[in-house]
């Protein structure tokens, strides 16, 4: 029986500056494992290989996962860091297309779609190579409940996460018989930074829990801890799954953020119109 152990493992974690990516670092961490922290500023990612604390395990790559160049490099340290690269938490990730899908910036949109869709084929691209190389290895993509559960007003978000999620079922079944392994994670409402105004709202923090089974927010050691989980032997024959860590929340319905989004756009725009007569 194998034991959640990641001892003498190295993993690349992108998006590892802050909220889910630098817990589950930590946990990569405190596994056994030696993680190399991915993401645009380098400033963010010195602070939480800090806050980890331990310095022969944990080393910092500044890189822009939309910049393809730039994730070869990544890749090319964390297999340069002991010859060989185990596993990946692809956390790198974000929205800016929130509002009506008829007043979406089409640019925004694009954006979104290039980071977190495109930024996830370059990272698991050329990570699988080496894993590949290796003689296998475990790739995590973090996709959202917002992947399966409509998001009214999310924009390309959960289209780019259903994306990310569809993404790493075809790349399971490509690299099996390589023996890689390749899940998603589909967090819910996690307690990190990004989603504070969530918290700092009665109405839409309500609804979450009004649509979640169970009676708490998420936190970002949920979602580390299962990717520790998929990083392990303990998962051995585990691939091509999409895992949901969002308290059962996908049984139920995505959120009503109607309350925060009506007074910003109003609401005949929240049912698409644009040029309501006065």
């Amino acid at each position: 029986m194998s034991r959640v152990s990641l001892t003498d493992r190295t993993v690349v974690v992108t998006g590892g500056g802050s909220g889910i990516g630098k817990t589950v670092a930590a946990a990569v961490v405190a596994a056994g494992g030696r993680a190399l922290l991915v993401g645009r500023t380098a400033d963010k990612l010195q602070a939480a290989a800090e806050e980890i604390g331990s310095q022969d395990a944990v080393r910092c790559h500044p890189a822009d996962v939309t910049d393809e160049d730039q994730v070869v490099d990544a890749v090319a340290a964390a297999t340069g860091w002991t010859g060989r690269l185990h596993g990946v938490v692809h956390c790198a990730g974000g929205s800016d297309t929130i509002g009506p899908i008829t007043q979406l910036d089409s640019a925004a949109w694009r954006r979104l779609v290039d980071l977190n869709v495109n930024g996830t084929m370059y990272v698991l691209k050329h990570a699988a190579r080496e894993m590949v190389r290796g003689g296998g290895g475990s790739f995590v993509g973090i996709s959202s409940i917002a992947a399966s559960n409509t998001h009214r007003w999310f924009g390309a978000y959960g289209v780019s996460k259903a994306a990310v999620d569809h993404l790493m079922q075809l790349a399971a079944d490509e690299l099996g018989p390589s023996w890689v392994r390749v899940n998603s994670l589909r967090p819910g409402l996690i307690r990190t930074d990004l989603v504070a105004a969530v918290f700092m709202s009665p109405e839409v923090s309500g609804d979450y829990a009004a649509a979640t089974p169970l009676p708490r927010p998420g936190e970002p050691a949920d979602v580390a801890n299962a990717a520790v989980f998929l990083l392990s032997d303990a998962s051995s024959y585990i691939t091509g799954q999409v895992i949901n860590v969002d308290g059962g929340q996908m049984l139920r319905r995505g959120p009503d953020f109607s309350s925060m989004f009506e007074p910003l756009f109003g609401a005949d725009a929240l049912r698409g119109v644009v040029d309501s007569p006065s």
